[in-house]
């Protein structure tokens, strides 16, 4: 039995998390991470800057990125849903320890700015009805609730999320319906039928940096880039949570295979209609505050002639930034929760309470949340600003370690005959980690491009696009030299069997729930 296999064995025996998370639980958790303000602002900004076409093109090609990734996690994870487990954990066990200290360090930093940029966010959001409470208390009532959501139990806290993820589901379809209506021509005054009138004047694309079909290709380079950061970690939302999961290998996959269709549904369709309602060139999409008055929806409507939504939907990005917060600050957790179990990170954070929540863990990862109040100068956000850049380009190279993972966990079974064995399986593989890969490989070295146009030269922006690199590579390395581990471990040599037969006990009486009528079958579809 390797290290590896040892280490899964204790995080399953140690008997300190609880499977307290329903379908419907991890379902509207992956769905809260992926739904940030990055949805109702950011796409504001990339229109502005590139353009309707990019823009919706940007949201379509990172979903497939998103599809991928998710989908290869969620077959390991459904073949070994033990408590405890985390994506480094995986790694360790089938590639290499020095990348598996490397990627864990990395997804929990991530994961902690996150939770400060939610927060910060946060803030801004309840400025917006001029409130006489000063940003610093709201950002510490922000972190308090998010904390004891975190901290009660498991239980509460999926409960917590579900609520929050359909207070968005809702806000979000109800946007998209309005959009539509606009387009077709349903506004309170006199703009008349809009259709593809903006993609026409001034245009579909705005070229960026260069003029032609360069500058119109930069223009969706960069959008696919800033796109990104919306779905940063949210893939591994699912994994993250497989350990908790009741029922995980029914639950894992009907999670992962529908998350797509929802994306479609909020991404696909909402940067569609950004780009219908809103010209790319509406001086208001250029508002340096990042709060509701700069949403291209909030933007739309009023060009529409509608009045009294712009509270509505500020409230509901408010709420948006509260579910994303709290599921960083979960994920995050459960990152260094696992890394205390395999020896990555100091015991303490392997400490559990009663009801199976790791409170060591979480109280660390909210603790990196304070930096939002660096937010309270402009020097402050400055920096903050720069710390958030450098989660996004984090959340690639994440990625990236959970392809090779998932391309040396094939290899694997393949060697020992038992691919078959796999509860679940998804569609184009190898082929299309492998084209994924290649992809985001390109996209994380040259996601900072711009900067090395003379007119955009800047050495914090070459900074924030890549220190992130050389701070990967030396938690690689250094680790790397002092435990001289190998390269890679051999493919003959990876554990794909220790866990398994528990796993299988674990499944073996699980059976789909029957439906009772038509609408609990629907709602059995739904979550």
């Amino acid at each position: 039995m390797s290290v590896a296999g040892t280490d899964a064995v204790a995080g399953v025996a140690d008997g300190g998390m609880h499977r307290g998370l329903k379908s419907r639980h991890i379902q509207f958790l992956a769905l809260g991470g992926a739904i940030g303000t990055g949805l109702f602002v950011g796409s504001g900004a990339i229109l502005s800057l590139v353009g309707p076409a990019p823009l919706f093109m940007a949201y379509l090609s990172m979903m497939l990125v998103v599809y991928n990734v998710m989908n290869n996690l969620a077959e390991i994870v459904t073949y070994l849903p033990m408590r405890g487990i985390t994506i480094p954990y995986f790694v360790k066990r089938f590639v290499d320890p020095s990348l598996a200290f490397a990627a864990g360090w990395n997804y929990w930093y991530a994961y902690a700015i996150l939770v400060a940029a939610e927060a910060t966010a946060g803030a801004i959001l309840l400025g917006y009805w001029d409130t006489p409470v000063p940003d610093p208390v709201w950002i510490a009532i922000y972190l308090g609730i998010i904390l004891f959501l975190n901290i009660v139990a498991v239980g509460i806290f999926g409960e917590a999320e579900f609520w929050f993820a359909s207070i968005k589901f809702i806000t979000i379809m109800g946007l998209i319906i309005l959009g539509f209506v606009i387009m077709l021509g349903g506004s309170p005054n006199d703009q008349g039928r809009l259709g593809f009138r903006y993609w026409k004047d001034p245009g579909a694309f705005k070229p960026y940096l260069v003029d032609g079909d360069t500058g119109r290709f930069l223009g969706y380079w960069t959008a696919l880039v800033r796109a990104g950061f919306a779905f940063i970690t949210s893939p591994e939302l699912i994994a993250l949570a497989a350990g908790e999961t009741v029922a995980p290998r029914r639950n894992i996959p009907k999670a992962a295979g529908r998350f797509i269709y929802r994306l479609a549904i909020f991404y696909g369709f909402g940067s569609f209609i950004i780009g219908v309602i809103v010209p790319y060139n509406d001086d208001r999409l250029l508002t340096p505050e990042s709060n509701a008055s700069s949403s291209p929806f909030v933007i739309g409507i009023s060009r529409a002639g509608i009045r009294g939504l712009n509270h509505v939907i500020n409230a509901a990005v408010l709420t948006s930034a509260w579910s994303a917060g709290n599921a960083f600050l979960y994920s995050g957790s459960r990152v260094l929760y696992g890394m205390a179990l395999s020896g990555d990170a100091p015991k303490i954070f392997g400490r559990t309470s009663k009801k199976g929540v790791p409170y060591a863990a979480v109280l660390a990862t909210w603790a990196i949340g304070f930096l939002a109040f660096l937010n309270v100068s402009n020097t402050g956000a400055q920096v903050f600003t720069w710390f958030s850049n450098i989660s996004t380009i984090s959340g690639f190279i994440a990625w990236i370690v959970c392809m090779i993972t998932y391309i040396r966990f094939r290899k694997a079974m393949t060697f020992q005959n038992m691919l078959h064995r796999l509860p679940y399986r998804t569609p184009f593989q190898p082929y299309l980690v492998y084209f994924i890969l290649g992809l985001i490989s390109i996209l994380t070295l040259t996601n900072g491009f711009h900067v090395f146009f003379p007119q955009n030269w800047s050495a914090a922006n070459f900074l924030a696009a890549y220190i992130t690199l050389p701070a990967f590579l030396l938690l690689y390395f250094g680790h790397k030299i002092m435990y001289r581990t190998k390269f890679a471990i051999p493919i003959s040599q990876i554990d794909v069997t220790t866990g398994v037969k528990e796993m299988d006990e674990l499944c073996a009486n699980d059976v789909d729930p029957v439906p009772k009528n038509f609408l609990q079958k629907i709602w059995y579809w739904i979550a």
